[in-house]
């Protein structure tokens, strides 16, 4: 005979609690977000996947078939998805202070600005604070940190919507302790120079950045940048330069860097790799050999570069960088001189012999006026410096000086320099990555205020839409990898650059069929197309192609963060 027990009520209570635990355990959500059915392209340049992603907080937790529910779920059939683009080299270092937002950049998936070519926002002393602030354009803010980990930290507490990161300027280490002025370090003032760098690696800086083509940045010997660079290499950073020449010296820049890597023991990377002035476009061949043969070398030689036939940058490329030691006072100062404007103008008309011509790789008809300080100056943005010279009846070398004494600025200058088909031959070097060489702007407010480059706008968009989709000249997963992990890989980046779990969850989606730039040299506020979705640190910036307005941004910090005092 069977034998019948009877439960006591509180075990049946027991038994009764434990089913709807269970029960609300099953409807609760597992994850914050999971993103639904998309082409997977990891970052690892192998072929794409079809698959979810689920994030928690602010990391990855699955990817592939993930099960289970999530608060926010997102479908991606049909759009590629992808971890947030790296910037290699963004200005944003002023436009994000102006609107936290980073519209240009988010738009086109870029999720992380590296900072810092050649100048950084620290370190800074009194000095060089009461200068900045008085040579402030139309963004116009108070300098409240002195140290580059105290910028990065001042933008991330303020709010942000990308990631920040940032090299140390060997030209803001040179003017902390050198002034702007063409002198050479005594070896007490390298030894503080070099102090600098160890604290900036500290606080987190990438490595070393230098801009060795302009003033006061030029005027640093190779010796002084081998020890600058030394000291960022014992920390695990690396060297990033805009080198002495990207023209008719690029041979003898490249040898530079090159050298500087071996002799610091640090991993080097070439700002913006191009061929500055028709004479120089045949010299592809012999640059990429001369970084080949490093690389077999052992030595870490990589490059990076934006997808235009232009640069950007001022009017000081068109002047010796003799007539602006001191600074933009002093170079203004002497711009006042007859006989100094004599001897300048002189210079202009032929090569530099010991400096950057970009005036004469350019011509004055292909120097586009972008940036005026001078509101009386701003109506001739978007002329060639030729038509405002015809309009004042002056030479082309007369008109960009008395400009840089109106406006009391170097004057923002777009100049055309490049061969396409270099650009195109360049996108596919394994070893190249990308960078904007601009700010982060929107079409609105004070940004209007001036022209832009369109790669302010499209670089990236560009690439993507342009050179993959339509030229097709590296496969979509490939262009994914030198978008996010091989720059993050380069600069020693941790849990950020691909979908993995246990990753940032910097992600975003994408149309490929759509994506594209619409920035062009004569309306270049235009945002680029084809982004649906980009999310920072698993918080959603920019749903449905619309910006959010969330600031979830961080500071990234390189390898020898808290470890190199």
């Amino acid at each position: 005979m069977a034998s019948h027990r009877r439960f006591a009520p509180s075990f049946m209570l027991l038994c009764s609690s434990m089913l709807v635990s269970a029960s609300v355990a099953a409807q609760t959500p597992a994850y914050d977000l999971i993103i639904r059915g998309g082409t997977i392209y990891d970052g690892s340049g192998k072929a794409p996947v079809v698959g979810d992603i689920a994030i928690k907080d602010d990391r990855i937790v699955a990817v592939g078939k993930v099960d289970g529910t999530a608060k926010t779920e997102v479908a991606a059939k049909g759009m590629a998805v992808a971890p947030g683009f790296i910037n290699m080299l963004s200005w944003a270092t002023e436009s994000l202070i102006a609107d936290p937002k980073s519209q240009s950049d988010i738009r086109q998936g870029v999720t992380l600005e590296v900072m810092g070519e050649g100048w950084s926002m620290g370190p800074v002393n009194a000095t060089m604070k009461a200068l900045e602030t008085e040579r402030q354009g139309d963004i116009k803010f108070p300098i409240e940190w002195t140290s580059l980990g105290d910028y990065l930290s001042w933008l991330e507490k303020r709010g942000v919507s990308t990631n920040v990161a940032s090299f140390v300027g060997a030209a803001t280490v040179r003017v902390h302790e050198l002034g702007e002025g063409d002198v050479d370090p005594t070896p007490e003032q390298l030894g503080r120079m070099r102090a600098l760098v160890r604290q900036a690696m500290n606080e987190g800086a990438m490595g070393v950045g230098s801009s060795i083509i302009y003033a006061p940045g030029s005027y640093a010997e190779t010796a002084e940048l081998v020890a600058l660079t030394s000291e960022a290499a014992k920390c695990g950073g690396m060297y990033i330069s805009h080198m002495r020449s990207e023209g008719d010296r690029i041979e003898e820049a490249v040898d530079e860097l090159i050298d500087i890597s071996r002799r610091s023991g640090a991993p080097a990377e070439i700002y913006h790799l191009k061929m500055a002035g028709r004479s120089n476009w045949g010299k592809l061949d012999t640059i990429v050999k001369k970084i080949e043969d490093a690389r077999a070398e052992g030595l870490k030689i990589t490059t990076d570069m934006y997808t235009y036939t232009a640069g950007a940058t001022g009017l000081d490329a068109a002047m010796p960088t003799w007539v602006q030691a001191g600074g933009l006072e002093e170079w203004i100062k002497r711009l006042k001189d007859p006989a100094i404007r004599a001897r300048v103008a002189e210079e202009m008309k032929k090569p530099g012999s010991n400096w950057e011509n970009l005036y004469f790789g350019a011509g004055a008809d292909k120097m586009i006026l972008s940036g005026f300080k001078n509101d009386a100056l701003k109506p001739l943005t978007g002329k060639t410096l030729a038509q405002v010279a015809a309009m004042r009846g002056k030479s082309p070398e007369e008109t960009a000086m008395d400009l840089v004494v109106e406006d009391g600025s170097r004057v923002g200058t777009v100049y055309f320099l490049m061969s396409e088909d270099n650009v195109r031959r360049q996108v596919q070097l394994p070893w190249m990555s990308f960078g904007s060489d601009a700010a982060s702007q929107a079409t609105e407010g004070v940004f209007l205020k001036s022209g832009s480059h369109p790669r302010t706008y499209g670089n990236f968009a560009r690439l993507l839409g342009r050179y993959v989709r339509d030229e097709k000249l590296i496969p979509l997963e490939q262009a994914v990898y030198r978008l996010t992990t091989q720059p993050a890989t380069n600069l020693g980046i941790k849990d950020r650059g691909a979908l993995k779990p246990g990753y940032y969850a910097d992600v975003v989606v994408f149309d490929p069929a759509t994506i594209g730039d619409r920035s062009t040299f004569e309306k270049p506020h235009q945002y680029s197309v084809g982004m649906r979705d980009v999310f920072v640190n698993g918080v959603g910036v920019l749903r449905n192609g619309e910006h959010s307005g969330a600031t979830p941004g961080r500071a990234v910090r390189g390898a020898g963060f808290n470890r190199c005092s």
